[in-house]
């Protein structure tokens, strides 16, 4: 019964997966039902040929030449017009397919980018990729060529089975004999499929993952001597993969052999059957050829049928993957619309924030990060945040951008008319922001800073680099702002793409500079010219820092200190530089 039980919740699993895959795709359903007519109407054009060869052999055998140039019209007529609509088919399957493949890729990579930060951060970037390509090709694959061929499959089998029961019933018994071997040996094969192809993804995915993560960070593995170490280890990680996917190979195999023995055995016994009823004289030629053509159609349709259960469990596999990222909760936007109009309104009149009994605890820890904390940021306020490290900085900062929400507790930001709106993804358009650590994407440095401001001018660029310090390296390369620096800034260093950075956040002219560890990587002259350029009090824009260092506090008009309770201090730049 515990066996039972376990087969019957993996069926249920599986059809949950099916299910939700059948919802998800009623948008391809004429796509759906164009591959499954052209589907069925290519198994009927089959077995016309079949009973059309039948009546061109039992017109040669009884000479009879006008039923001899009919059915031979129509073998040919048949086999050309097979020939014809299969190329028209696999041409527009092929639209069809690229499409939904297209179309998939672009859905779930929406549902990734647009989860909630927390959630989604969970995964590694590598197995989101593994999903993104390795499962939607599985899943549109499924979508385009399972359900198709499913119904094609099943129309040759059963048109096949009810010509041969019309002519003679112990043939089609005969054909149906492999059947309970299937049904029987069902159980086995989909508990078998459904674990190789779970390990399988996910042994894939730490294989993206781990080539992924090694090549970003390269340079600290070359520094470290450690290239040997990661060759060994990702080697490793493709002779496990190798294994699964040899085991799964061997049992695919076996099971092949096995069905195709049990589809041996049907076709010899019909084949012998008609061989006798010839013999007898109960059948003609052209019925004999009919039966052996159509026994061949049954094994090769009923073989082809129990080996699509492998594809219909790996499309359910990865259909529960992608069913898994689709439901990470999107990001709250805090049921407001904020207008160009609104943000302008902030960066002429100013804004404040407020927070009021922040607590914030990541998922899985006991210990909250921020417990009750009060915060205030006002027109023109340079706030700096200290602690040690991992006490909570950069957490606020995430709070501030709405990528984090809080337990409990209030974090808005106030419009000088009294109007609140609680930090949100809505509240983004608020601030502009200058990562720890590196954020330079490939391309050239033009497009990066753009990434801000789409419609920036190529002034507009030179003078956000010169407020940031980066306008003298920037204009020695030899195409200046058009240079291209490659995936993360890799032709730069680390202070100099701190500064590209610090530009790009100046450029989104925002009423609030939020600025994570942003001179880390400067020396103390460069880090003192760059926040002489990136603060702007008279604006009354508010700039908020994580720092360690202290000659960054001169500046600040407040300092809070992150304990580790968890609570907010309000202390004066002199207490934090002790």
């Amino acid at each position: 019964m515990k066996g039972e039980k376990k087969f019957s919740q993996l069926l249920s699993e599986v059809w949950r997966e099916w299910k939700w895959l059948f919802r998800y795709i009623r948008k391809y359903r004429w796509g759906l039902v164009f591959n499954t007519l052209s589907g069925l109407a290519g198994a009927v054009m089959g077995l016309g040929s079949s009973i059309a060869s039948k009546r061109l052999i039992d017109a040669v055998v009884g000479r009879d030449g006008g039923a001899l140039a009919l059915a031979a019209s129509l073998v040919i007529g048949l086999t050309l017009s097979e020939i014809l609509f299969q190329a028209l088919t696999s041409r527009i399957s092929a639209k069809i397919g690229t499409r939904v493949s297209s179309e998939l890729r672009g859905d779930f990579y929406e549902h990734a980018v647009c989860a909630d930060w927390n959630k989604i951060s969970s995964y590694h970037s590598g197995e989101l990729i593994n999903r993104l390509e390795g499962d939607v090709a599985s899943v549109s694959s499924g979508i385009v060529g399972f359900i198709p061929g499913l119904a094609a499959r099943s129309a040759q089998f059963f048109g096949a089975l009810a010509i041969v029961l019309y002519n003679d019933p112990t043939m089609a018994l005969l054909a149906l004999l492999g059947a309970p071997v299937v049904f029987f040996s069902s159980r086995f094969m989909v508990k078998k499929i459904r674990r190789f192809n779970q390990e399988s993804r996910d042994m894939n995915g730490r294989i993206i993952s781990a080539g992924e993560e090694s090549l970003q960070n390269l340079q600290t593995i070359k520094a470290f001597d450690l290239t040997s170490r990661y060759v060994r280890n990702f080697r490793s990680l493709l002779a496990s993969y190798r294994e699964v996917r040899l085991n799964y190979d061997r049992f695919q195999i076996l099971m092949t052999m096995c069905l195709s023995l049990v589809g041996l055995l049907v076709s010899l016994s019909c084949y012998g059957w008609g061989v006798w009823r010839l013999w007898q004289g109960a059948i003609t030629f052209g019925t004999m050829t009919l039966f052996i053509q159509l026994s061949s159609s049954l094994t090769a349709s009923f073989s082809a049928l129990a080996s699509m259960a492998p594809t219909a469990v790996s499309v359910a596999t990865s259909a529960g993957r992608l069913k898994e990222l689709s439901e990470l909760p999107p990001e709250p936007d805090g049921g407001e619309d904020i207008s160009g109009e609104t943000v302008s309104l902030a960066r002429e009149t100013g804004l404040s924030i407020r927070a009021e009994k922040l607590t914030f605890t990541y998922p899985g820890s006991d210990s909250p990060v921020l417990k009750d904390a009060d915060f205030s940021a006002d027109p023109g306020d340079v706030i700096a945040v200290v602690g040690p490290s991992g006490l909570g900085k950069t957490t606020m900062l995430r709070l501030l951008l709405g990528l984090l929400k809080p337990d409990s507790g209030n974090l808005c930001f106030l419009l000088s008319g009294g109007r609140a709106y609680p930090a949100s993804r809505a509240t983004r358009k608020f601030c502009a922001y200058v990562p720890q650590g590196n954020s330079i994407f490939s391309g050239s440095i033009a497009e990066n800073l753009r990434l801000a401001a789409p419609g920036a001018s190529d002034e507009e660029l030179s003078a956000a680099l010169k407020r940031a310090d980066a306008l003298d390296f920037v204009s020695a390369l030899p195409r200046g702002a058009d240079s291209e620096v490659g995936e993360r800034g890799a032709s730069l260093s680390e202070g100099q793409a701190q500064r590209i950075a610090a530009a790009r956040a100046l450029l989104r002219r925002a009423p609030v500079l939020l600025m994570d560890e942003a001179t880390s990587a400067l020396d103390a002259d460069t880090e003192d010219r760059l926040l002489r350029g990136l603060i702007d009090t008279g604006s009354g824009q508010i700039c908020i820092l994580t720092t360690h260092r202290p000659g960054v506090l001169k500046y600040c008009t407040k300092v809070y200190r992150i304990g580790s309770d968890g609570g907010l201090e309000l202390i004066t730049p002199a207490e934090a530089g002790k």
